[in-house]
């Protein structure tokens, strides 16, 4: 059985990009085939991990998280169908690709039954393994990204700067250079001066496949911003009557867009911070660690510096934040966009 050496060239950088947050674990009796599709998914994803039985890969299961299990079917001990806890998992389940030498039509159904997401038979094709593999993760990707563009369709604005000012020139030029950085940016205006469409434009420009997540940290109560971002297992506070996945991990690939950050409670300013050092995120009710690629854009209409030096705002969080910083200017700093901006305004109101 030789590796595809295609695959991964004829891949999207940033569509690779995004399978990196993703974690595979490989049960599997036999060594060499254990060896084979770690180094081949190995190609794909942040994290592969392997097992012989399916004793050892419950150990694992119960300590590390992850999104795919490839499960041999015939294994010592108790065989793969028999791995109940996998598949009855309360908090976020993986998705399972059952691999067997003798499979027979009672054993497909009862895999299908289970949840399997596909049932390959041994010998294969690697080809067909690793498409397997892809068809599982493109599906979660779609899933996130379908949840982020529902969320967003209601306050969807466009993301064109009009306006031909020195000022707003700047402002244009910024977003270009800013944007095909992973850095954190930071957006500072008055209300209204269109922070949000900067942190779009950002997005935008940076090419990055994923979606753009906006949340307004000011419009949560403090006590539910956690599980927002973050998500929560299935019992892990009053009403959360099944699991939910946070907005960093919708976001995967793409950009959150932090607004009125500055309203944002110092205990989640921990949590926030924790993120953007490590990377990984904890969802509520759960003690698996979660990985994610995630630019984060926040945007506040105060001088964080000020609620820095004031105690409001924790120190080390401003500065993970003002890696790259935007200002952006109010409208009567800059007359002069008028001029594109009245008819502008005409032709969206009459249409």
């Amino acid at each position: 059985m030789s590796l595809p050496s295609s695959n991964a060239s004829n891949l999207n950088p940033n569509t690779l990009t995004q399978y990196q947050a993703f974690s595979v674990l490989v049960v599997d009796d036999e060594i060499g085939m254990q060896a084979i599709l770690k180094k081949a998914l190995g190609k794909y994803f942040g994290k592969v991990s392997s097992a012989g039985s399916v004793e050892e890969a419950e150990t694992l299961r119960c300590n590390e998280h992850f999104d795919l299990i490839v499960l041999d079917i015939n294994l010592p001990g108790r065989s793969g169908i028999e791995w109940e806890e996998a598949f009855n998992e309360c908090d976020r389940k993986a998705d399972v690709i059952f691999m067997t030498g003798y499979a027979d039509l009672e054993m497909t159904i009862s895999a299908l039954k289970l949840g399997a997401s596909d049932f390959i038979l041994k010998p294969f094709n690697l080809e067909q393994m690793i498409q397997a593999v892809l068809r599982c993760m493109d599906k979660r990707l779609d899933q996130r990204m379908q949840y982020a563009l529902k969320r967003d369709v209601s306050r969807h604005i466009k993301t064109e700067i009009i306006g031909n000012s020195d000022k707003t020139k700047q402002l244009k030029l910024l977003i270009s250079q800013f944007a095909p950085s992973r850095a954190s940016v930071l957006v500072e205006g008055e209300s209204g001066t269109g922070k949000e469409l900067v942190a779009r434009g950002v997005h935008e420009a940076s090419k990055r496949t994923g979606p753009f997540v906006p949340i307004n940290c000011g419009a949560i109560a403090p006590e539910l911003l956690e599980s927002e971002l973050f998500g929560h297992t299935s019992g892990a506070f009053t009403g959360a009557k099944k699991n939910r996945e946070g907005l960093f991990r919708v976001a995967n690939g793409g950009t959150l867009f932090l607004d009125e950050i500055g309203e944002m409670p110092l205990p989640m300013q921990a949590a926030l911070l924790r993120v953007l050092e490590q990377r990984t995120i904890r969802p509520v009710g759960s003690e698996k660690e979660l990985s994610v690629d995630v630019r984060v854009v926040a945007a506040t209409n105060r001088n964080l510096q000020e609620e820095v030096e004031k105690g409001h705002f924790r120190r080390d969080l401003f500065y993970r934040l003002n890696v790259l910083k935007i200002d952006v200017t109010p409208l009567r700093e800059r007359p002069s966009d008028l001029i594109e901006l009245v008819p502008y305004f005409t032709r969206l109101l009459s249409s």
